[in-house]
């Protein structure tokens, strides 16, 4: 089974390095003040062999390009009510987007199509009153309503028991997976051990 992992708001350096060793493809730095993992200074160590993802919630463009520039990020995730139009604008830009949506209902999925080819991932997340990190899960199977031609990342929720759930979970623009407060010893602060147990039986 071939999946992208993604880790997503981490903030100390050694913990961001011990992750990256396990061989995950992207690390989540948060720039949302309200959040509990937001990144407030640089680490002492950036991943380098994992791509660097900065998590946004309606931030305005030049933010975005001043994180961009300063923490050499790859990609950029937007977690809030960001409109198409604002997606083209930093497409045009030359940023490579991940768009998530927060998923409850069929219905929640019917403006994902107005985001097509202005995005590389799309990522589907429980809704909830904050912007992610809620630690719930969401019925996945309301994805199957989703026929777009954009990959995307599956987030909310997803816990150490989930292995069997994801590798029984089928769908063509499945590309990869996104933990988080799941795999916490606190806020911002990832259990190794947790994650590369989960990956071990996840891709075995």
């Amino acid at each position: 089974m071939s999946l992208l992992i993604k880790v997503c708001g981490m903030t100390e350096a050694e913990n961001i390095r011990h992750i990256e060793q396990l061989g995950v493809d992207m690390i989540g730095l948060v720039f949302y003040s309200q959040s509990p993992r937001c990144l407030y200074q640089i680490p002492e160590y950036l991943p380098t062999h994992a791509k660097r993802v900065g998590v946004f919630v309606n931030e305005s463009k030049e933010n975005i390009l001043m994180y961009t520039d300063r923490f050499e990020l790859d990609y950029i995730q937007l977690h809030g009510n960001e409109s198409p139009e604002y997606c083209r604008s930093l497409h045009r830009a030359g940023l490579h987007l991940i768009k998530a949506f927060a998923i409850s209902h069929p219905r929640d999925l019917t403006a994902v199509s107005t985001y097509d080819s202005l995005c590389d991932y799309y990522l589907f997340d429980t809704k909830s009153p904050q912007y992610g990190g809620s630690g719930n899960q969401f019925d996945w199977n309301l994805l199957h309503r989703y026929n777009g031609s954009t990959p995307f990342l599956l987030s909310g929720g997803i816990n150490p028991y989930s292995a069997k759930a994801i590798r029984e979970f089928h769908h063509p623009r499945l590309s990869g997976i996104d933990l988080n407060s799941r795999f916490e010893t606190a806020p911002g602060i990832k259990d190794a051990e947790r994650i590369a147990c989960f990956l071990k039986k996840l891709l075995s």
